[in-house]
């Protein structure tokens, strides 16, 4: 189901927006060499029910965590984990879902552990880059497919990395996932059409190789890495489609972090 939102409803989720946003600038000064994944959950844990939100992700589908942390080769969904420790160089994605008053809000951020290598620092500005592509497509009158087509464009056919198939955006808000999906692939032109009120999470995966993504851990059921071993990174942020534009209400924006914290 899709759903417009009010107003009021929109206040709401720049609410939500802005403390899982102020978390992730926080945890610029927390991620360094020789820490661990269980260490920015629980810094994550602490800000949520600081700044008195609700951890959504915990028991999702039986999911255990405040946040996935995704290391190097690792897309998406990655656990929390005490034994591996970042190195200087390891290339860090953080995402999460919170709700401030039963207003959500999902985003995730990238991190260079230490001093990163031009690799991983050409991946991540290709990362965000296509993020803000996708959202500047995000206007009343466009189709999904015109989110799609410009980040695959830019990813695979200006840089030649491949962009992830297997794992999309999504309608956010009263509930976690709903209606409509936003694959980072496509058509121009084609798709659903965008209408204001409509809030929506875009979130391209980019793979320094093949686009192509493994099957889920065995051990613990949720870490997807690459097929092919190669680096991945991430940037997620969640929108609302205006008649002025789309709206970030996931901004790191120093003034709206500002207003809302």
């Amino acid at each position: 189901m899709i759903t417009l939102k009010s107003p009021r409803e929109i206040e709401g989720m720049r609410r939500a927006g802005a403390v899982l946003a102020g978390m992730h600038v926080a945890l610029r000064d927390i991620i360094k060499p020789g820490i661990t994944g269980w260490d920015i959950e629980m810094f994550s844990r602490k800000w949520i029910k600081d700044h008195h939100a609700v951890a959504e992700e915990m028991d999702f589908e039986g999911y255990k965590y405040a946040t996935c942390v995704s290391i190097n080769d690792e897309i998406c969904h990655a656990i929390p984990r005490k034994h591996i420790v970042l190195k200087d160089g390891d290339l860090v994605k953080v995402d999460t879902v919170i709700s401030v008053d039963g207003y959500m809000a999902d985003s995730a951020w990238a991190f260079a552990v230490g001093t990163p290598n031009d690799e991983v620092k050409k991946l991540m500005a290709v990362t965000k880059k296509a993020l803000d592509l996708g959202i500047e497509q995000a206007v009343v009158g466009n189709r999904i497919g015109d989110i799609g087509a410009a980040i695959q464009h830019y990813v695979e056919d200006e840089n030649g990395y491949g962009d992830v198939r297997e794992y999309v955006g999504h309608g956010i808000g009263p509930t976690m996932h709903e209606g409509p999906n936003v694959p980072h692939y496509g058509i121009a032109g084609h798709g659903l059409r965008l209408k204001a009120g409509m809030t929506i999470t875009i979130e391209p995966m980019v793979n320094v190789g093949g686009w192509e993504a493994a099957d889920p851990d065995e051990e613990d059921g949720w870490t997807v890495r690459t097929l092919d071993g190669s680096l991945s990174c991430q940037y997620e942020h969640t929108l609302v489609i205006t008649e002025n534009g789309p709206e970030i209400l996931t901004s790191q924006d120093p003034e709206f972090l500002a207003k809302y914290l």
